[in-house]
């Protein structure tokens, strides 16, 4: 259980970066930066079959994640989340064969626990000890937990109208937390700047590169999942996008493995329609993502204006023959209520989005009756009531 991390590269320019320093973004395009792996190497020892053996959790997929010493891998028991059948609500729409992945059981209840296990993990094995996050809520939380349990500090800035569930889990953690007017974006930019006056390591989604490592592992859950095959349709909530294309990464990780053959699952990135540029971008054609102006809706997770890897974002949806959805408030918390009076699962609004979403592409015929989709609940209700 050895990473067989080599470099880090920019997926515009192809510039690489050396892993054993401190990296933020690419110095040429402003692009996020990918971890490459050994592959041939880390396939001598690692399978879907040798995965399943070891001990749960995250680290056993250890050759494709980021962390070369044993001893810095924080966990907290995150990873290895349920894939529910939902026949239910999936007969509701005629969709035979729909699950959902519900990730609210990771630890401080969300997703984020992947990606800042795995961040927080690298950075002390680089000798980082001083964090700061611009959260929309539940990446602030999961950097507080893991930075308590590594005893390492975090500053953690978060939109005043967050969840208060949110602002409660930083403090209680003993994180400092900083409450600001505007969105995430406002708190993005206030969190540089401190980072800079203090030299704090800022882990702002895809402004370093190792947050995506964690939630890659996500789509090699998938595959384990679906042994050793994908699903044809998988919708994901879309705020910074680090899922989305961390699922996208695994995949092509897995292929050149011989994990897995060419066939890719259509992605469908779901946005609220008060904060939808990903989908826009896809409606108009564009190449980037124009920033969202008035950004609002109550799923504060896809409170995201700007996206940093839009790029990157685009690209997966249209190398996959994927789309992008906008759903209303209405639409979003009509389908929170459905999720958990027919199948048991009190989603965050980002994962309830999901459902509204699919709902609409059921009706316009876009997924057939007879394909394996997959609804991603990022998150727990619970922090929203």
């Amino acid at each position: 259980m050895q990473s067989t991390l080599t470099h880090l590269e920019c997926p515009e320019c192809s510039r690489r970066y050396d892993s054993r320093r401190r990296q933020t973004v690419c110095r040429e395009c402003n692009s996020p930066l990918l971890a490459r792996y050994d592959l041939e190497q880390a396939r001598r020892t690692l399978s879907l079959e040798a995965a399943g053996r070891r001990p749960r959790g995250i680290w056993r997929w250890a050759e494709l994640l980021p962390v070369l010493d044993a001893t810095h891998r924080v966990t907290l028991g995150e990873g290895d989340t349920p894939l529910v059948p939902a026949p239910r609500l999936g007969g509701s729409i005629g969709m035979n064969h729909l699950s959902v992945v519900d990730e609210s059981g990771n630890p401080t209840g969300s997703f984020k626990a992947r990606g800042l296990a795995v961040a927080v993990s690298k950075a002390i094995e680089l000798g980082i000890r001083d964090f700061v996050i611009p959260t929309a809520g539940n990446a602030g939380g999961a950097l507080a937990a893991y930075a308590a349990r590594a005893r390492v500090s975090a500053h953690v800035y978060m939109p005043r109208d967050a969840p208060q569930a949110n602002q409660m889990e930083v403090v209680a953690f003993g994180a400092e937390l900083e409450l600001l007017d505007g969105s995430i974006s406002e708190a993005g930019e206030m969190a540089a700047q401190e980072a800079a006056k203090h030299r704090w390591f800022d882990v702002s989604t895809f402004k370093e590169p190792y947050r995506l490592e964690g939630k890659k592992t996500m789509g090699l859950e998938l595959a384990e999942h679906f042994d050793g095959e994908l699903p044809d349709v998988i919708l994901y909530p879309t705020g910074g996008g680090t899922g989305l294309v961390g699922m996208w990464k695994a995949f092509e990780e897995m292929q050149a493995m011989g994990w897995i053959g060419p066939a890719r699952p259509r992605m469908v990135s779901v946005q609220a329609v008060g904060c939808a540029p990903v989908v826009r971008a896809i409606e108009t054609g564009a190449e980037r993502t124009e920033r969202w102006q008035d950004a609002r809706t109550a799923a504060s997770g896809l409170r995201v204006p700007s996206p940093f890897a839009d790029r990157l974002m685009l690209r997966a949806l249209r190398q996959s023959n994927g789309t992008a959805i906008a759903v209303s408030e209405a639409e979003i918390a009509e389908a929170q209520a459905e999720m958990a009076s027919t199948e048991g699962l009190l989603a965050a609004p980002e994962g309830a989005a999901t459902w509204a979403g699919l709902k609409h592409l059921a009706a316009q015929g876009w997924v057939a009756p007879g394909e394996r989709v997959v609804i991603f609940n990022t998150g727990s209700g619970l922090k929203y009531l």
